[in-house]
């Protein structure tokens, strides 16, 4: 159907629990969602509740060309995952280096991924620019960049409409229609706070397809290894969440019509009507 690249200029946003709530979300609306995590951290299947032994993966084993059938996972939480695996700083370094190299290392798996018209792909990329992004922007049907409601994120915005933070070059240009915010924890009780989704909102006017309220039930729906919109249905965070979800639908292409059965030839000219 689609591919969503989940980003973010910097860390500590939220972005990982994001996405596996989202990921949950667009499973729940009937699509089939594939997780891809692309951050050496390996941190997505712990939102998903995969166990905390299983640390294989298929980015982290990028430079041996594995099948990335073989590494997809079901997951206790609902969406399939491609986790990245269990890395160290040079192996690390190493699949960066392989992936700029030949980004079709992991483009042509999410190409045969997307050839499924049922197929949602939600790919964790790490932050800022990274060989991950730079492969697979090109085929996304959105980049979704993840914000905090501050000031620091206020100031990054010239970086991100601008598209330097995919690293330069012409992919800023080519992605910027496709490029979408949202605004996560933003917390209800901070006047600064909720100044600064106000301002934010504002300026990006239909660009901002939603904001996640700060709540304390993302926290512990890590800790249950399950998406916040499973764990607590009814809290703040879930239910910007689903919304989230539902504008991001609205916002995709239809889905491609599945394609008609080949229908047998006759076995006599004649009988064909």
């Amino acid at each position: 159907m689609a591919l969503i690249c989940v980003a973010s200029p910097k860390g500590g946003v939220g972005k990982t629990s994001l996405v596996a709530a989202l990921g949950d979300a667009l499973r729940r609306s009937g699509r089939r969602v594939i997780a891809i995590d692309c951050d050496p951290q390996n941190a997505l299947r712990l939102h998903l509740g995969l166990p905390l032994h299983d640390t294989a993966g298929f980015l982290a084993r990028i430079t041996e060309r594995p099948d990335w059938r073989t590494a997809l996972r079901a997951t206790p939480a609902g969406p399939e995952l491609l986790p990245h695996g269990e890395t160290d700083l040079r192996g690390a370094l190493a699949s960066a280096a392989a992936l700029a190299a030949e980004p079709e290392l992991l483009a042509a798996p999410v190409r045969a991924m997307l050839a499924d018209p049922s197929v949602l792909v939600l790919a964790d990329t790490p932050p800022g620019a990274s060989g991950a992004l730079q492969a697979l922007a090109p085929q996304a049907a959105m980049l979704l960049v993840v914000l905090l409601a501050d000031a620091a994120s206020t100031a990054l915005l010239p970086d991100i409409e601008s598209g330097r933070f995919l690293g330069g070059g012409t992919l800023g240009s080519l992605t910027g229609p496709r490029l979408r915010i949202v605004l996560n924890q933003v917390d209800r009780n901070s006047r600064l706070s909720l100044a600064a989704a106000e301002g934010l909102a504002g300026h990006l006017g239909p660009r901002l397809v939603g904001a996640v309220a700060r709540d304390e039930m993302v926290a512990e729906a890590l800790a249950c290894q399950r998406p916040v919109v499973t764990h607590a249905p009814s809290s703040p965070a879930a239910r910007d969440v689903a919304d989230l979800a539902a504008a991001i639908l609205r916002d995709l292409p239809p889905p491609a019509p599945p394609a008609p059965s080949p229908i047998a030839s006759p076995l006599f000219p004649w009988m064909r009507t």
